[in-house]
């Protein structure tokens, strides 16, 4: 074999989306390890898990979806789930790899993406398009200055009572 870098294209083109992550996460530990920086893998999980959510539609069955397209992958397999029970044909598509720049921008939320890079457009885009942000993620309601839905954060653990002691607080 040669020596150099893989082309994590082809990786995922060849062995898959498991193959990839597993190969980005290595390359890029291996550089903070290089440095002498000890980081933990969940990290560089969740950054290359964002950069691999998204499907590139190759068929679309009698899906929604248009050939070409890039969807995300929970509406890709909903969208899919909602076929098998009508017993419709399902659409096809294979993962793309984007880059951290691109998988920043390609989010649902207009204010996550406009907080990253180019944010007049952004801005722009959305007013003239009409969109509402539906707040799901952390960036954007960190932004407006909103309880973050992570932890005590999320709506199903606001009311929690905990008891001490035999009281409750």
């Amino acid at each position: 074999m040669t020596e150099g870098s893989l082309n994590p294209h082809d990786i995922l083109r060849i062995s898959g989306v498991r193959a990839t992550q597993r190969y980005l996460v290595q390359q890029v530990l291996g550089v903070y390890k290089s440095q002498g920086v000890e980081i933990n893998d969940k990290h560089i999980e969740v950054v290359v898990r964002q950069m691999m959510r998204k499907i590139r539609i190759d068929e679309s069955g009698d899906t929604a979806m248009l050939p070409g397209e890039i969807v995300d992958v929970s509406e890709f397999d909903a969208q899919n789930m909602d076929m098998v029970d009508q017993d419709k044909e399902v659409s096809e598509g294979h993962p793309v790899l984007l880059g951290i720049t691109k998988a920043s921008l390609a989010t649902d939320s207009f204010l996550s993406a406009a907080s990253f890079q180019e944010t007049t457009r952004n801005l722009t885009d959305a007013a003239i398009k009409g969109k509402v942000d539906p707040l799901l993620g952390l960036k954007e309601n960190v932004i407006i200055g909103k309880l973050i839905p992570a932890g005590t954060g999320m709506s199903r653990y606001r009311n929690i009572k905990i008891k001490y002691n035999n009281e409750t607080k």
